[in-house]
């Protein structure tokens, strides 16, 4: 796993070795970027990273003219690989780790984010839940909300958000949101 562009290009990542985290292919995260490339400037933007595994979403928007990531996941050891991550890129002062569950997470704090990526497990059952909990509440009007899941999961219709795209990889499918 690496980074593909902006400032850290080719610099590879650290990851947990076990079954525990699903990173983003290179193929989807350079799917996932060069979209975004057309429709939102990654320069000063505040991401939030939310599931955030290995991180390598978030420390691909870094590399790319982020702001600040701000990475959520629940288990100690990813963390753990994200800070070590961070700390070899030197990206102390852009970057905050946080280790609790996204639904905590979300209750206490309030912030607005540009771009925020969700890349839940697939046995997580709350998935079509998100678009609208974050598109209403932590997603700046301009921003895209992305999301990775499972193939096969629709989300309900709302006024509260519109799915811009959807890319399909396998298993694997990117919803991109906007807030309506």
């Amino acid at each position: 796993m690496r980074v593909i562009s902006g400032i850290h290009k080719g610099r590879k990542l650290f990851c947990v070795d076990d079954l525990s985290v699903r990173p983003a292919t290179d193929k989807v995260k350079g799917s996932i970027f060069n979209s975004l490339q057309h429709r939102l400037s990654l320069t000063n933007i505040k991401v939030l990273d939310l599931f955030a595994g290995s991180g390598s979403l978030g420390i691909e928007a870094l590399s790319r003219g982020a702001s600040h990531t701000t990475f959520v996941d629940d288990n100690k050891l990813t963390c753990e690989f994200i800070l070590k991550n961070i700390n070899f890129l030197k990206e102390e002062n852009r970057s905050t780790i946080i280790t609790t569950n996204v639904a905590s997470f979300l209750k206490n704090n309030s912030l607005v984010y540009g771009l925020i990526f969700a890349d839940p497990p697939y046995s997580y059952g709350k998935v079509d839940e998100l678009p609208a909990l974050l598109c209403n509440s932590r997603l700046d009007k301009n921003g895209y909300l992305i999301i990775e899941h499972l193939t096969g999961i629709e989300f309900p219709k709302s006024d509260l958000y519109n799915i811009q795209v959807q890319k399909r990889f396998g298993k694997t499918t990117i919803s991109y949101f906007t807030r309506n």
